[in-house]
């Protein structure tokens, strides 16, 4: 009988623990583009400006970025090829679990009826992050890839997880080479 009480929270502790870790990503792109052609990469600071989140976390994601690219063969340039440039956006959700455990008797109000049931108040962050490669000569966009996932609320898992975000979201470029 006891398995049979702990089976539900088991089940939202494991339902939590593997949606924190998930990003969903997608990708689209120019089919006309010659994505071979493009070796060498810089920052968009207009458009990088434009996003509404702290310097600092704008740095955290041009360090990954860079650092992506960088294992993905591109050079950051002076003269890039492509230039990359981020949008992002956040969404704030509030999750409500009631709990209502008790006994009485029959259905509706009754004054026999005990009830100790509690409700837990959970808020997460969602964060989407766009990131646009424009081609540097035609100045269009070639290609975009967007990541949404639960966002760290501590300094110090932050990298970490904008790393893994953006390193997700990397995977589908060049297009055709996705795991």
């Amino acid at each position: 009988m006891k398995v049979l009480k702990f089976t539900p929270v088991l089940l939202l502790l494991a339902i939590f623990a593997t949606s924190c870790s998930t990003v969903r990503v997608a990708s689209d792109y120019d089919r006309e583009a010659n994505f071979n052609s493009y070796s060498s990469f810089a920052f968009f600071k207009p458009g990088i400006d434009k996003a509404e989140i702290s310097d600092l976390d704008k740095k955290r994601i041009m360090r990954a970025i860079e650092g992506t690219m960088s294992q993905k063969g591109f050079d950051k340039s002076q003269s890039p090829d492509l230039l990359v440039s981020i949008f992002t956006k956040t969404h704030e959700n509030i999750n409500i679990y009631q709990n209502n455990p008790g006994w009485g008797y029959g259905w509706g109000w009754s004054p026999w009826y005990w009830n100790t049931g509690f409700n837990t108040v959970n808020r997460t962050s969602d964060g989407t992050l766009y990131i646009d490669l424009i081609d540097a000569k035609t100045k269009e966009l070639v290609w975009q890839g967007m990541g949404t996932a639960a966002l760290a609320e501590k300094v110090d898992k932050k990298q970490e997880r904008i790393d893994e975000i953006v390193s997700k979201i990397l995977e589908k470029y060049p297009p055709g080479t996705e795991k």
